[in-house]
This record gives structure tokens, sequence and C-alpha cells, in this order.
């Protein structure tokens, strides 16, 4: 009897531990299968007080390496390589204008107003306007560039921008991509293009540096990021085909 007894309380205990396991082994799937796709938490930087130490760094450098920038840059230093110094800035500076600072001036209204609740944006919606600002920014940057006999490489890049930001703006109506990933990792396929390998290869370790950034600050998932720099380099690779760069 009391061996009986012995054998149904090591039963009842082996069925405990057993779905103990299981229910680990499911936690464990469900943590890792939410790290890669969505970020766990709130993001590190959410608010003012939380911006401390390494994540205001971090936030400070999301800022600095942001698309806004990395384009306007970027346009720049391409209508300087066929212009001179004045003509060169001046269509850098319509480029930079319509392209990267209209949709900031939207983002920075939109917080004033209280209609988005971060500069970085953290939802799909809050995205939506600046993206719709910054395709039709870099539309009538290319009908200008096209109109008035502007650099090239420029057109080249307003071209990329509006099949880029396009891209962008319809995924994000599903999925919160990294645009800072693809930014970066188009800026540096478009300067390998131009400039050769070697010049791309001193950005590609700012690339991963970007990434992790997003990460780090639970602003993206893996796979956002991942995508993104797929799109900035498929991006770049179509503009090519249809004959620019």
């Amino acid at each position: 009897m009391c061996s009986l007894r012995n054998r149904r309380i090591t039963s009842v205990h082996g069925k405990k531990e057993h779905n103990q396991k299981i229910s680990g082994r499911r936690g464990q799937s469900i943590v890792i299968h939410t790290f890669w796709n969505s970020p766990v938490n709130k993001p590190r930087d959410h608010n003012a007080a939380a911006t401390i130490g390494w994540i205001r760094v971090a936030r400070r450098f999301s800022n600095v390496i942001s698309p806004p920038v990395i384009f306007a840059v970027l346009a720049l230093v391409l209508s300087l390589e066929e212009l001179a110094l004045w003509p060169g800035f001046l269509w850098a500076a319509v480029f930079g204008f319509l392209v990267s600072l209209a949709p900031i001036i939207v983002v920075v209204y939109l917080l004033q107003t209280g209609r988005i609740s971060d500069l970085h944006m953290n939802t799909s919606e809050e995205r939506r306007l600046p993206y719709i600002t910054g395709v039709i920014g870099a539309i009538l940057a290319l009908l200008i560039i096209v109109i008035f006999d502007g650099p090239y490489l420029l057109r080249s890049l307003a071209v990329l921008s509006v099949i880029e930001l396009s891209a962008l703006s319809i995924i994000t109506n599903y999925w919160m991509i990294s645009i800072h990933s693809t930014s970066i990792s188009a800026a540096t396929v478009v300067v390998g293009l131009v400039y050769g390998f070697v010049p791309a290869l001193f950005l590609i370790p700012l690339i991963a540096l970007v990434s992790w950034v997003r990460l780090y600050l639970r602003r993206h998932s893996p796979n956002q990021v991942v995508l993104g720099i797929l799109i900035g380099l498929v991006s770049v690779i179509t503009v090519r085909l249809i004959g620019y760069f």
C-alpha cells in the first residue's frame, strides 16, 4: 500500500516536472520569438529621465546619424563632386530642404501639437505623415533637378529617395522597419558606386554600429533592422539597374 502511494507521489511529481519543463521551453521560445520580431519592452530612451549614461550617448548618436542628416550630407558630397562650391552647395540645399528638412519640420510640428509621442515616432501611424512628406519632397526635388538640368549624381540620389521612401511608407503601414539601417546601408552602397570600394569599406562598420544602437535603444527588433538594411541595398541596386549612379 505504501509502495503504491509512493509510486503515485512520484508520478505526480514527475508530471509536474515534465509540465514545468514544457512551460519553460514554451516561455523560452516565446521570449526568443518576441526578441527577434519586436522589441520586448518599451524603448530605453522613452523619456528624459531614462536618457542618461550610455542611453544618452546612443540617443544622441541616433539623432546625428539619422536618415535626414545622412541624405543631406550625401547630397552635398555628390553635388560638389560635379559642380563648383557655390553651385554645388545651392543644389544640395534645394535637395536637403525638400527631402530632409521638410519631413523634420513636419515631425517637430506633430511633436509640438501632441500628435506624436516622441521624436523617433514609436508607431506606424505616427510615421505616416512624415513619410508622405518625404516622398512628395523627393518627387519635387527630382522634378526641379530634371527641369533645371541639375547635377546627374544628385538626380540619381533623388530617384533613390523616391523609390526608397515609397517602399518604406508602404511597409510602415504594416511593420515598424528601421529607416536608420535602411539609410546608412543605402548611403554606403552609393559611396561604393561613386567613389569605389575602399571608401565604402570605411562605412561598413557604421552600418553595424547604427544597427546595434537601434537594437540597444529597443527601437527595433533584429528582423526590422536586417530588413531595413536589405531595403537600402535593394533600392540602390534598383536605381543602378535603371541607369543611375
